[in-house]
C-alpha cells in the first residue's frame, strides 16, 4: 500500500545520531522521493544506511520554493500507481520552513497514509532553549528583506509578544543574519528578550537568551553565515 514518508534531515551535517534502526528500516524500500535538493538528498539518504543505486533505481523529484500544485501530477502518479514516497527538507523536519506541505496536502486528498519518523527540529531547539514562553509560540518563517518592511513586521511581532505573551520565532538567510541581528537591537523596545540560537547541534552552538538593554551593554556573537533561529519575547 502506497503511504508518503516524512523523512527528516540531520540539522548537523557529519550527524547520525539522531537517525534510529527504525527510520533506517523505513527508509529502505523507498524508491521515489520528493526533496528540497537533490545534492542534499542523496547525502543525507547515505546516512541512513540507504545502499540502492541513485542513478538507475532512485527516481527523485526535486522541488523548491516555488513549488506550484499544478506542478505535482508526476507525484500523484506515483501515488496512483502505489508507489510509497518518501519527502526530505534540506535540514531538519520536512515542511517547516519549507513548500513540502504541498506534497502532504496532496497526500491527504488521494488518501494516502501518512508516517512521520521522528528527528530534530531547529525551530524547536530554540525555542526551549529560550527561556521565553512555550505554550504559545508562532514561527514566522523569514522577515522582509525591505528595511521598512522589516520594521514594519516586527512591531507586528512586538506586539504580539506583548499582548498574548507569544513567543515569535523567525530566521534569516545565514549571510544576513549579523544585519538582522543589528536591527532588532536598534528597532526593539529595551525590555523585551531576544534569544538567539545559532549552530543548534554543533559543539559550536551559540545559545544566548536576554534583554534588548542587556544585549547593548554585551560584547555581541558573530552570527554571519551560522545558521540561526530568532526568538522574540517577554
Amino acid at each position: 500500500m502506497a503511504k508518503l514518508l516524512l523523512i527528516p534531515a540531520p540539522i548537523v551535517d557529519n550527524s547520525i545520531k539522531d537517525i534510529t534502526e527504525y527510520s533506517k528500516q523505513s527508509v529502505k524500500p523507498i524508491r521515489h522521493f520528493v526533496v528540497e535538493n537533490l545534492r542534499t538528498a542523496r547525502r543525507v539518504l547515505r546516512k541512513y544506511d540507504y545502499k540502492v543505486n541513485f542513478d538507475n533505481e532512485v527516481s527523485f523529484f526535486e522541488y523548491d520554493k516555488h513549488i506550484k500544485t499544478s506542478s505535482l501530477e508526476e507525484i500523484e502518479n506515483w501515488f496512483k500507481a502505489g508507489f510509497s514516497v518518501g519527502l526530505m527538507s534540506e535540514a531538519g523536519m520536512p515542511c517547516i520552513a519549507d513548500p513540502g506541505n504541498e506534497v502532504v496536502r496532496l497526500a491527504h486528498r488521494l488518501g494516502t497514509s501518512i508516517e512521520v519518523l521522528s528527528g530534530p527540529s531547529s525551530i524547536l531547539m530554540a525555542l526551549v532553549a529560550s527561556g521565553l514562553n512555550g505554550q504559545n509560540f508562532a514561527f514566522n518563517g523569514y522577515l522582509p528583506i525591505d528595511q521598512a518592511e522589516r520594521l514594519k513586521k516586527l512591531k507586528f511581532l512586538e506586539a504580539r509578544a506583548q499582548s498574548e505573551n507569544q513567543t515569535q520565532l523567525f530566521m534569516e538567510t545565514p549571510y544576513r543574519n549579523q544585519g538582522l541581528f543589528d536591527f532588532i537591537l536598534k528597532s526593539c523596545p529595551s525590555h523585551l528578550f531576544l534569544g538567539i540560537a545559532a549552530n543548534m547541534g554543533e559543539e559550536s552552538s551559540i545559545i544566548r537568551s536576554k534583554k534588548i538593554e542587556d544585549w547593548k551593554r554585551s560584547d555581541l556573537p558573530m552570527l554571519h553565515k551560522l545558521p540561526t533561529i530568532f526568538s522574540l519575547g517577554i
